[in-house]
């Protein structure tokens, strides 16, 4: 999975976008020298982007230590070893203490986690006043879950634990946070979305034979071929969601 998430997002990207959703996941939170959390840092490359860019501190963490692995292996590989670390978590409180960070952001953690208010509340808890919790994450309509959902759910090997944007927004006010906005950027993945179908099963085939085997490639290609459905019919959405700490 790891290896065709990078084929398709770039090199160090778990998540859609790259560099730009980075970009617009800081967009306004004036990141320039601060301490910033990556929760679900995947293999670092949002994270070691964000202290690239911004000359901040960085610290990812996730709940598997061979993404922890790879993610330290590039920091040291791109030279940024020094403004990021990288730590592996258990699922629950976070090992920092009150008020340690400007900025919390997750760009997928908060799609795969059913305890969504805990992980709020732990960001709340560790952001310094003033700053921001800021998200881009996946999520659902408000129509019950369809067949073809989870099909894709099953292709995907994942845990998603999918709310609609709404219900997102509303979480975030409920764990203290103020002047929360919430940008659906469905029609953004749509197209993109369509866009790696595409691509994956045409110009990276070949590519994808050679590094995953044959069923492997096919298995993806189906498994895109499912996410364009459900993204097409407006039942898989996506969008950011941020939220401040009050001073």
């Amino acid at each position: 999975m790891v290896t065709m998430l990078q084929l398709i997002w770039g090199e160090g990207y778990m998540s859609p976008g790259g560099p730009g959703n980075v970009a617009k996941l800081l967009q306004g939170t004036r990141p320039h020298g601060k301490r910033i959390l990556d929760i679900g840092c995947g293999i670092g490359g949002p994270a070691i982007e964000m202290a690239r860019i911004h000359d901040a501190e960085v610290v990812g963490i996730d709940l598997e230590q061979a993404l922890i692995e790879r993610a330290t292996a590039a920091a040291h590989r791109y030279g940024m070893a020094g403004q990021c670390s990288f730590q592996i978590v258990e699922a629950g409180a976070l090992p920092f203490d009150d008020e340690s960070f400007d900025i919390v952001v997750s760009s997928g953690a908060l799609t795969q986690s059913a305890n969504k208010a805990g992980l709020l509340d732990e960001a709340y808890r560790v952001l310094n006043r003033g700053g921001y919790m800021t998200c881009y994450e996946w999520m659902k309509s408000d129509a019950e879950l369809s067949d073809d959902m989870r099909y894709w759910f099953k292709l995907e090997g994942l845990t998603y634990a999918l709310e609609t944007l709404q219900q997102l927004g509303e979480r975030f006010g409920n764990a203290g946070f103020v002047d929360v906005t919430t940008t659906d950027a469905s029609d953004w993945y749509r197209e993109e979305a369509r866009r790696e179908y595409e691509l994956i099963r045409g110009e990276l085939y070949d590519k994808m034979v050679e590094l995953l085997g044959s069923d492997s490639a096919e298995h993806f290609v189906e498994d895109w071929r499912a996410m364009t459905f459900v993204c097409d019919s407006g039942e898989m959405r996506q969008g950011y969601c941020r939220g401040r700490r009050p001073t």
